[in-house]
């Protein structure tokens, strides 16, 4: 772990000839993907009024909020979900791909870092890490909100849906999601970042707009900010010090696998 890693970088600006990713196009990236799951959850709710609407025999006023009825039942919910993740991680992927072939493979930032190089310890410390981050994020956070209840969309997403939709969705949200994030923010975004600062103010700046991007889940609640910047921290300095976006991966997919756990603890007490 060798930590000039973190400053090792120029901080001069690229030659203009240079195809790594440049900050404008990595806050770009990371807008589409969020304005694709919201343009795919429209989509969704839009057919799912239409057929409500021609089931039901109502009129065109009706579509938008039978649809919404519709999917507010916690099986099409899910369903959605999943399908929105899937549409919009495949383009973000896609996309990364075709602009930057040559920085995909790369170790280093400005590089994506999708190699399979990093030494196994990193994999032993990304499990540690999402592992105790859960705990002492929701041990900061509730310290912070000092008693006020902090509700999370990821746990309540699938308390109610069915077993049969449940484990999918469990799958993709700690394996596509984790992934499509760490290409976001510890690779493209990062790498933008420190080819102006170096690796340490690129993983602090990245970690921030990771939490910034994350208030909407939890209803814009200030004191869960900590908790994600300390996760972006964490997952920032795993992608750097390993050489590799896979570690940092591991880390986030634990952490949301410890936070979908209560589906199947609630479901079953």
């Amino acid at each position: 772990m060798d930590a000039n890693r973190l400053t090792e970088l120029p901080v001069s600006p690229p030659h203009p000839a240079s195809r790594a990713p440049a900050p404008g196009q990595a806050i770009a990236l990371i807008v589409l993907y969020f304005a694709l799951q919201l343009a795919v959850g429209s989509v969704f709710t839009l057919a799912a009024g239409v057929v409500a609407t021609l089931r039901q025999g109502g009129g065109l006023g009706d579509i938008i909020p039978l649809g919404r009825h519709w999917l507010g039942q916690s099986d099409m919910t899910a369903a959605a979900v999943m399908v929105t993740l899937l549409i919009s991680a495949a383009v973000i992927v896609h996309l990364a791909r075709r602009w930057w072939p040559q920085q995909w493979g790369q170790a280093e930032p400005p590089g994506l870092g999708f190699t399979s190089s990093p030494h196994l310890a990193f994999y032993v410390t990304a499990l540690a890490a999402g592992v105790m981050m859960p705990i002492v994020g929701g041990m900061l956070t509730q310290w912070l909100a000092q008693g006020h209840e902090v509700s999370q969309d990821i746990k309540q997403l699938g308390a109610h849906t069915s077993l049969a939709l449940r484990l999918p969705l469990a799958l993709l949200v700690i394996s596509v999601g984790p992934l499509v994030e760490e290409l976001l923010f510890r690779g493209v975004l990062l790498s933008a970042i420190a080819r102006y600062t170096g690796n340490g103010m690129a993983i602090v700046l990245s970690a921030l707009l990771f939490a910034c991007v994350h208030l909407p889940d939890l209803s814009f609640l200030w004191y869960a900010l900590p908790n994600l910047a300390l996760l972006g921290l964490i997952l920032g300095w795993l992608r750097v010090q390993s050489g590799s976006i896979w570690p940092a991966v591991v880390a986030h997919g634990m952490n949301n696998m410890l936070a979908v756990v209560s589906w199947f603890v609630i479901s079953n007490s």
